[in-house]
């Protein structure tokens, strides 16, 4: 087993889900096989489509998982897909560029006069020594890790920390504490503290927000602690939510199971009875957990 850097857009196919699968030819077969069973980042390239003119992507690795097991693409010859163990995709709390200062995360993206190595570059599967997949997650998980842990964050090139983490930081993502207040976090950010549904958004007198965030696909039925599975909700709609009282549909719009939301209820849902949605598109709520809230969930 060794970690890898798996490159694709933050909201890729539904062919090509970050939080369930990754699709690539058969050229990376062997380094996707040695990365079976551990864990793998996340990479948003320049390319925003398969179009080599187009641009918008962020060139940041953005999330983290562990890959389960390779299946070969029934329907494409020699394409094949990396399952991933949806219960530990993460998202970062903020997305990592591939260099800061001009120091690389990746050594083999460097060459030895300091150019970016265009060759590693390009290709869509890269391993990565330990060491440098952690610096990554640290950076990734700054915000969440605190202040005093960013600070002691080191790049390649530079000083080392004065101590390591006590606990490895694999051992941290895997831990659901640190996965509610990641997944917290990041929604709330997503969503600028406002419910996705009443259009409120009510700071405390510590300057905490109110609203929460809550998984569209539950944590109970293997849903994944990503932005895209998850909506900021105030209290009370966040039970009505999960008590599939309410619902979402795939144009955003607000569904109302009938008969068993009171009026008084109902009326402090958006007038206009659509969601509010992230400004960054790539945050707004995935067709497939959609569909499993309302399948699964919703009493409509």
């Amino acid at each position: 087993m060794t970690k890898a850097v798996f490159t694709t857009k933050v909201t890729p196919s539904y062919k090509d889900l970050p939080e369930d699968r990754y699709h690539f030819p058969r050229t990376y077969l062997n380094y996707v096989r040695q990365a079976v069973g551990d864990y793998i980042v996340y990479y948003e390239p320049r390319r925003s489509s398969a179009e080599l003119s187009s641009r918008g992507g962020r060139q940041s690795y953005f999330g983290v998982a562990r890959v389960v097991s390779v299946i070969e693409d029934t329907d494409l010859q020699g394409h094949y897909f990396a399952i991933i163990d949806r219960t530990t995709y993460l998202d970062f709390d903020t997305p990592v560029p591939f260099q800061e200062g001009g120091q690389y995360y990746e050594s083999a993206l460097e060459k030895g006069d300091g150019s970016t190595n265009k060759g590693a570059f390009g290709r869509a599967v890269r391993l990565i020594p330990d060491d440098e997949f952690d610096r990554i997650l640290k950076s990734g998980f700054a915000p969440v890790l605190g202040e005093s842990t960013a600070n002691e964050i080191a790049l390649p090139g530079f000083s080392e920390p004065p101590a390591p983490f006590e606990r490895p930081i694999v051992e941290m993502i895997a831990s659901r504490p640190f996965r509610e207040r990641s997944f917290m976090h990041n929604v709330r950010a997503a969503y600028s503290n406002r419910c996705a549904m009443t259009g409120l958004r009510l700071i405390n007198g510590g300057g905490r927000p109110e609203v929460q965030a809550a998984h569209i696909q539950p944590v109970a039925s293997k849903g994944p602690d990503s932005v895209r599975n998850g909506v900021a909700l105030s209290g009370t709609v966040h039970w009505m939510f999960d008590r599939g009282l309410i619902s979402i549909g795939d144009d955003y719009t607000i569904l109302v199971a009938k008969d068993h939301v009171p009026e008084d209820a109902a009326r402090l849902l958006n007038q206009n009875g659509s969601i509010n949605l992230p400004e960054d598109e790539t945050l707004h709520p995935n067709a497939h957990y959609l569909k499993f809230h309302r399948d699964k969930v919703f009493k409509g």
